[in-house]
């Protein structure tokens, strides 16, 4: 093999070489589909953790919740005279509809102030502590027997009476809150409460960590409280071959 012949062979080898190298510095973006997995966070929990869990949270906390108002019920128009002593104070229409027995937010949906997301756990939360919040709060509000309160008004009434969120548990707080957000048009029952824990299981040079998203609802006006939680437990490990010795050969939810 003559001299030039290896020269333009090395040359070629060097451009390949450097086309390899410029292609593993680059990065390449695609849009996810519905149909396609989130991505698993190799060093801390992302979308595929935080996403099940507060959807799951969320749902068991609706789930326990009273409906806003009784299934309404049909009278006879014929009985309605003799039924009248009987359900003084019942609303009917010109349909002879009653309301029934009123639960606990018969007079519409329970307004839900969502004073935010505490973060205890042993990661930073990053650009994920706003998004888990409209998270919740658009599940909040989507369902028929609440109603959230902006955020800007929340914000905007922590600071005009100059508490802290957890400073919201003593009465006297929870009234001036209240107030100043009476006096923005936006009434208040119910204070929503997420804190976010971890805890971790070392073994060698992997672990376990199981997230935990717990969900608080406060009764502004008596101080009872409905609580939900929902857990998601993750490995973490240096290679497959870590994995496969802890977590079985066959576990594929793995990143």
């Amino acid at each position: 093999m003559n001299k030039p012949h290896q020269l333009r062979r090395l040359s070629m080898l060097c451009l390949l070489l450097c086309g390899l190298l410029v292609g593993c510095a680059s990065q390449y973006g695609h849009i996810l589909v519905k149909q396609d997995k989130d991505l698993v966070g190799s060093h801390a929990a992302g979308a595929a953790t935080w996403n099940p869990l507060v959807d799951a949270s969320v749902a068991q906390l609706l789930g326990r919740c009273p409906p806003a108002v009784q299934p309404a019920t049909f009278q006879n128009a014929s009985t309605l005279a003799h039924d009248i002593p009987q359900l003084e104070g019942a609303a009917f229409n010109s349909s002879g509809l009653t309301s029934g027995i009123p639960a606990a937010l018969a007079n519409g949906p329970g307004s839900v102030c969502f004073i935010g997301i505490e973060n205890k756990s042993a990661e930073e939360l990053g650009d994920f502590k706003d998004q888990l919040y409209e998270r919740i709060d658009t599940q909040i509000n989507s369902a028929e027997t609440f109603r959230a309160i902006s955020r800007r008004m929340v914000d905007a009434a922590l600071l005009e009476t100059r508490l802290r969120p957890d400073a919201l548990f003593l009465p006297a707080n929870r009234a001036a809150f209240a107030a100043a957000l009476g006096r923005q048009g936006a009434p208040v029952d119910y204070l929503l409460y997420a804190t976010v824990t971890t805890g971790t299981t070392d073994r060698n040079k992997s672990s376990q960590r199981d997230y935990e998203i717990t969900l608080e609802m406060v009764n502004m006006h008596t101080g009872d409280f409905l609580k939900e939680s929902a857990k998601i437990r993750k490995g973490y490990s240096k290679n497959r071959a870590s994995k496969w010795w802890n977590y079985g050969w066959f576990n594929q939810a793995d990143g």
